[in-house]
């Protein structure tokens, strides 16, 4: 007797019978193997998910160390204006603090290779501004064929795309 024979009789069933539970296992058996490759995949979507939150995260963090570059100019034009009220002797001074402090870029940038430091030497164009243009730029596989594709950009509207076309090139 083989045992496919002495299960049979022992739990009183026929070969079909055993043969049918023997089936409707291993269709159990497989579907647990889909369940586990299924949750695999949303595995993979919940990193894709956290790595897309990651560059928001960076976002914040650039417009609070902004932020706080804002805060300490404002503190230095107040106490140059409490200075200047008093005194006059620092009216010369003025001038010179002023100039300094302008962007002058006549030319032109490939937009596509350009760096964060260059993007910054373009009026308008401030540090968190420039790592958005290099966001999008990677986003788009680091080349942009239009112009019109910067509109997607938070913070480029129509008027700063019509600025930002006299110093970009894309190549």
């Amino acid at each position: 007797m083989n045992p496919l024979e002495k299960l049979a009789l022992k739990l009183s069933l026929t070969k079909a019978e055993i043969t049918l539970v023997s089936a409707l296992l291993a269709f159990l058996l497989l579907g647990g193997i889909l369940v586990t490759l299924r949750s695999s995949e949303e595995v993979d979507l919940l990193v894709k998910k956290a790595e897309s939150a990651r560059y928001r995260e960076a976002e914040v963090d650039s417009l609070i160390s902004l932020a706080t570059v804002q805060q300490a100019s404002v503190k230095e034009d107040v106490l140059l204006a409490a200075e200047t009220e008093g005194e006059d002797v620092d009216a010369q001074k003025k001038p010179e603090q002023r100039s300094s402090g302008k962007k002058v870029f006549n030319g032109t940038l490939s937009f596509n290779k350009a760096s964060s430091q260059q993007l910054q030497k373009i009026p308008g164009v401030g540090p968190v501004m420039a790592e958005r243009l290099i966001t999008f730029r990677k986003s788009k596989g680091g080349k942009v064929m239009q112009f019109q594709d910067f509109l997607d950009v938070k913070g480029i509207g129509k008027k700063k795309l019509e600025s930002l076309k006299k110093y970009f090139i894309l190549e």
